[in-house]
């Protein structure tokens, strides 16, 4: 399973890829507005970052709206992957992005039937909002598993990005249920490094040597 990092922050980001653990990016406007930069600067910083699918967010809500602006979001880098919300319009521009060759990643995934839908029109990624399905008492990660057994059986290419990710649980589902992509915040990512067992046997390995150095 890749990891990809949900977040808009340049700085979080370079210290991800210098861990060698991150492939992409996915961002929002939530997380573009409290950068408080310009939003197309941030996005080809990100690409210079990261040699992987950067998701950047359309706004309009009208298929001709939203494909003016993933056109241009588009030119900024190859590896632009537009996030288009599951929507009649989306689907429509969905489509038409397919046939242009632009990547799109449709967002906003509550449900398996959405999925199908987004994968249907020819979605490069769907992704399910496993921890928001969550917080209002729905198993997201059974509806994560719905959409990666639908995908598998008729055999789409769309592949699904475990989203929403609230802590590193959510990160070890999507891995057991096969999901082919989990993006996650700077510090969920961060989280997933820690252990107590690990941090003990640091500091046990760290005294063992101060007491070696002394003989």
């Amino acid at each position: 399973m890749e990891i990809f990092l949900d977040t808009a922050n340049v700085d979080e980001i370079r210290e991800a890829v210098e861990w060698g653990v991150v492939s992409g990016v996915t961002t929002n406007p939530t997380l573009v507005a409290k950068e408080g930069r310009n939003f197309h600067q941030v996005l080809k910083e990100i690409c210079n970052l990261v040699r992987g699918p950067v998701s950047a967010e359309v706004l309009s809500l009208e298929a001709e709206g939203m494909l003016q602006e993933a056109r241009e979001l588009a030119r900024l880098d190859p590896n632009i992957v537009i996030k288009i919300p599951v929507i009649p319009g989306g689907m429509k521009a969905v489509r038409a992005l397919a046939r242009e060759g632009i990547r799109a990643n449709v967002t906003l995934v509550f449900s398996a039937p959405q999925a199908l839908l987004a994968a249907r029109a020819g979605a490069a990624f769907v992704s399910p909002f496993i921890g928001r399905m969550d917080d209002i008492g729905q198993e997201g990660t059974a509806v994560l598993e719905d959409i990666i057994k639908i995908f598998r059986n008729y055999q789409y290419p769309t592949k699904v990005i475990a989203a929403s990710i609230r802590h590193p649980r959510h990160v070890l589902e999507a891995a057991r249920l096969g999901a082919a992509i989990a993006t996650v915040p700077f510090a969920v990512l961060a989280q997933m490094f820690k252990h107590p067992l690990t941090d003990l046997g640091i500091a046990r390995f760290q005294a063992d040597w101060e007491k070696a150095k002394g003989i």
